[in-house]
């Protein structure tokens, strides 16, 4: 754009040159007419000197009062149209007077372009090439002359088509470089408001920036929270289970080791959260594994039988869903737990072609959704993890028919979606 304005600007003060050429030129070619007619007459003159120079005068005045001193009156159709008529008979009247004047007709090629509109500027043109003509075939006594009407008439159309040719190019160039400069100030205008777009989007990139990074230290807050409710706040459940059932038991041994080894994998997966890590299972195992092995560990714990069912082709899925799932089931058998008092649970876990779904099931004393006022931190944890990862949470349970947890979300590979 820049390379664009400094051409154009290069250009306009050519331009401008020019102009100012054309505004002198025709005082120049007119007062060397009349030099060179007062130096040579009466040799080549038809009307008195005192005539011609008269002619001369109002020319040079015709020129100045109404194209030279008035440049707004050039917008002025009409006038400039009046101007151009009477610029012709003075241009005729000097021609006939005297041959020499052929210098200042010259000036009727020059004046078409500024006087008039469109094609009309090749009926001046036509007309000027006329009285050159005859100037150049030594004035109106030639024209007289035996022959003289068929020499003249072949100059004229010489003068004719040459003119015509050449003022075609500059009508042609006048109107490329009208459109060109509305093209450049359209360029310019269009830069301007892309300027003005880029710093507005600057901002608004900015604003974007600084809401992006509370979203974002909004997001690691629950993310934390998450982490904290599935390993610290489930592991120290368990421990308070096992410690409640420790007292006034005869096995209360195995009840102390059990919840000294909660607290120790409750730790393990405490630093593994601060860290930002996916959960211990999933570390070493794919999510079939993973979720047999937290099973196993739970029922190990709880003492009920948790089975694990893996349906369809098992293959890796992106991590945060991968987490999602696994963190889904430990919650819910967590609430089984602690809710159910449940003597079986069963987790099924199907790979379909473009869906993902967990089910986990026990046979405990279930619930009544009607008479729930409101979630509780785990299943509203378990909702807006799934939801985060465009999956949905259905929760199913009838009074002694036992509850059905499932979420269902996304098959998206590791390696890029089905």
């Amino acid at each position: 754009m820049a390379v664009e304005l400094a051409l154009t600007s290069r250009l306009d003060r050519w331009e401008s040159r020019l102009e100012k050429a054309i505004d002198i030129v025709p005082y120049v070619a007119l007062g060397m007419s009349a030099l060179i007619t007062v130096l040579s007459y009466p040799a080549t003159s038809t009307l008195p000197l005192w005539m011609t120079l008269t002619l001369s005068g109002v020319a040079a005045g015709w020129m100045l009062g109404l194209l030279n001193l008035h440049p707004a009156w050039r917008e002025r159709t009409v006038l400039m149209a009046v101007y151009y008529i009477g610029l012709i008979a003075l241009i005729a009247a000097l021609v006939i007077a005297t041959p020499l004047y052929g210098f200042f007709a010259f000036t009727g090629y020059l004046h078409a372009v500024p006087a008039l509109r469109g094609w009309w500027r090749m009926a001046g043109v036509a007309g000027t090439a006329m009285f050159s003509a005859l100037a150049q075939i030594g004035g109106y006594p030639t024209l007289l002359a035996p022959g003289g009407a068929v020499f003249y008439v072949m100059v004229a159309i010489f003068n004719i088509g040459v003119a015509g040719a050449m003022s075609v190019l500059a009508l042609v160039s006048s109107e490329q470089s009208v459109r060109r400069k509305q093209m450049i100030a359209e360029l310019a205008e269009a830069n301007a408001k892309l300027e003005a777009a880029m710093e507005e989007n600057e901002g608004l990139h900015a604003q974007l920036l600084t809401q992006a990074r509370e979203a974002g230290v909004l997001d690691e807050r629950a993310r934390m929270a998450e982490e904290i409710h599935d390993t610290i706040a489930q592991g120290l459940t368990g421990i308070v289970t096992q410690l409640q059932a420790a007292e006034g038991s005869a096995q209360w041994q195995r009840h102390v080791r059990t919840a000294a080894q909660l607290a120790r994998d409750s730790l393990t997966e405490a630093r593994r959260s601060v860290q930002a890590l996916r959960p211990r299972p999933l570390a070493t195992a794919r999510l079939p594994e993973a979720l047999a092995e937290v099973a196993r560990d739970w029922s190990a714990v709880n003492g009920v039988p948790a089975d694990v069912t893996v349906t369809g082709t098992a293959e890796p899925l992106l991590p945060e869903i991968e987490v999602a799932l696994l963190r889904t089931a430990q919650e819910a058998l967590a609430n089984v737990a602690k809710h159910a008092g449940a003597s079986r649970v069963g987790l099924t876990l199907s790979y379909m072609e473009d869906l993902v779904t967990l089910d986990v099931r026990d046979d405990g004393t279930g619930f009544s959704p009607e008479t729930l006022t409101g979630e509780g931190f785990g299943l509203t944890v378990m909702r807006e993890r799934v939801r985060r990862i465009a999956g949905r949470l259905a929760i199913e349970s009838e009074p002694g028919a036992g509850t059905a947890v499932s979420a269902c979300v996304p098959a998206i590979l590791a390696g890029g979606t089905r």
